[in-house]
């Protein structure tokens, strides 16, 4: 087993086991080293990309705490890798758009059912019709409510407690999820008109990409006291929700870059890659940067939000029962491109820091005041999906979390190959018909170039990531699922 990692001339030091450092360089402006997460199998993979060059740019950010990670899914993003996670001082250091993020509160939320495996089987091709035809996907428009300028406002305002108010959601919705669903630093009047038109008519929309609705069935328990604790149990059915704040979100981020580059060119200037574009903390710019971000947060949430009630409004049609009696709770909801302000306890100080987590998700550990009582005596649930072929996880907020990567952990596969690439390589029908045929999976989507773009040869192994994750108790393995049916845009 080597000590050094060479990734094309970029030199890793392991610390630990899964633990490799890139030794931090004051000449280049590196302010603090930068870790990554990773098996050597993984490391591999993600040497393949920029992924390595951009967490060693991160560096470079005023600010940055301890060091900045790699998660084990991490490949090559906007500024930041996907996979990334920094601590950015919240006084004197800054805030990325890039490290959050396009897709601002792209997230996951997991519905429990007291179904079983033999109550869907043989009739998945109905309720994947009904979810398919109930469920806004796809580029463009559409969405589960016909918003207005009120709407909207009430949306990035008040998060799932507007869903509340509207008859979309029950107490207990809020409950279970992070944040309970409301960022109360939210500020609607940051975010520019021609966001907020896009995502008046989005509201309740999977979108496209990766963005999924996937019926799954628990295939192994791998903790039964957390599992209980979740409620989860072998052949139970969930369903899981994969998207985020939809062209809202992506304008709110194409804004404030712009508004970077113009009111903020020097500070670019010093930073190794424009795409790392931030404002300096305290500064007006980075204060209504954080209203918007909030706020989209807020849409996101409520974006799932009328997701999942479709979802139930067609479970209660397809099994001919009332969703309360098919024990259709939320499990939980986590968001995966956010950058929150938290206190973090660093060289034996509490301070307050911009969490960045760009395709990472909050993996809080038991006892954390900010996990949902329900779940305080095991840790807070953390949701990673994998490709529509390999299965998905639910793990919990491991100990070590807090102390080895700001209370966060992978967020996903995370993908080998770009989405050009993927179509170029896969045939959407011939991956449909085989998930089909060898897997009893089916899959609907608005095109074939969307399935081919996300066909499981597209993605890292997500056992491997898991692994990686519950070896370093950051989130640890509670129970593995494995999809029955999926729609996609």
């Amino acid at each position: 087993m080597s000590d050094t990692f060479d990734a094309d001339g970029i030199t890793l030091e392991r610390v630990r086991d899964y633990v490799w450092e890139i030794e931090q360089a004051e000449s280049e402006g590196m302010n603090v080293p930068a870790r990554v997460l990773a098996s050597e199998a993984l490391l591999e993979e993600i040497k393949e990309d920029d992924s390595l060059e951009q967490i060693r740019n991160v560096t470079h950010l005023p600010g940055i705490q301890q060091y900045a990670l790699c998660m084990p899914d991490a490949h090559q993003g906007y500024g930041f890798p996907v996979g990334g996670v920094a601590a950015i001082d919240a006084e004197n250091g800054c805030i990325s758009p890039g490290g959050v993020g396009f897709d601002i509160n792209c997230g996951v939320r997991m519905v429990k059912t007291n179904l079983t495996y033999d109550d869907v089987e043989g009739r998945e091709e109905e309720l994947v019709d009904a979810l398919f035809e109930a469920v806004p996907s796809g580029l463009g428009g559409g969405g589960v409510v016909d918003g207005d300028a009120e709407t909207i406002e009430g949306i990035l305002e008040r998060g799932m407690d507007w869903a509340l108010e509207e008859g979309y959601a029950v107490r207990e919705d809020l409950h279970h999820c992070e944040d309970e669903g409301y960022r109360p630093d939210a500020d609607p009047s940051a975010v520019s008109k021609k966001a907020k038109d896009r995502g008046m008519n989005q509201i309740g929309s999977l979108g496209s990409g990766n963005h999924f609705l996937e019926v799954q069935r628990v295939t192994d328990v791998f903790d039964d006291e957390v599992a209980d604790a979740y409620g989860l149990e072998a052949e139970q059915i969930v369903v899981l929700i994969h998207c985020g704040s939809r062209g809202l979100g992506h304008q709110v981020c194409s804004d404030y870059l712009r508004r970077i580059e113009d009111e903020h060119p020097d500070f670019l200037k010093s930073l190794p890659d424009k795409n790392l574009a931030a404002a300096p903390a305290g500064s007006e710019l980075a204060e209504e940067y954080y209203g918007a971000m909030c706020a989209a947060i807020n849409f996101a949430w409520v974006n799932r939000q009328l997701i999942m009630y479709q979802t139930r409004q067609v479970f209660e049609d397809v099994f001919e029962a009332p969703w309360e009696d098919l024990g259709m709770e939320l499990l939980y909801d986590v968001a995966h491109n956010i950058a929150k302000k938290e206190v973090h306890e660093i060289d034996g100080e509490e301070k307050e820091v911009y969490v960045h987590r760009k395709g990472a998700t909050r993996a809080f550990p038991a006892g954390h005041p900010e996990v949902p009582s329900a779940y305080r005596g095991v840790g807070q649930p953390v949701i990673i999906p994998g490709s529509m072929g390999a299965g998905s996880y639910v793990l919990r907020g491991g100990s070590e979390s807090m102390a080895t990567t700001f209370g966060s952990t992978a967020h996903g596969a995370g993908r080998l190959m770009s989405r050009t690439q993927a179509k170029q390589e896969f045939w959407g029908g011939d991956v449909q018909e085989e998930l089909r045929e060898e897997n009893a999976i089916y899959v609907k989507a608005q095109s074939g170039a969307t399935i081919a773009e996300e066909a499981p040869g597209v993605y890292k192994d997500v056992d491997e990531v898991i692994e990686v994750s519950d070896s370093l108790d950051i989130g640890d393995k509670v129970v593995r699922t494995y999809p029955v049916c999926n729609i996609k845009g």
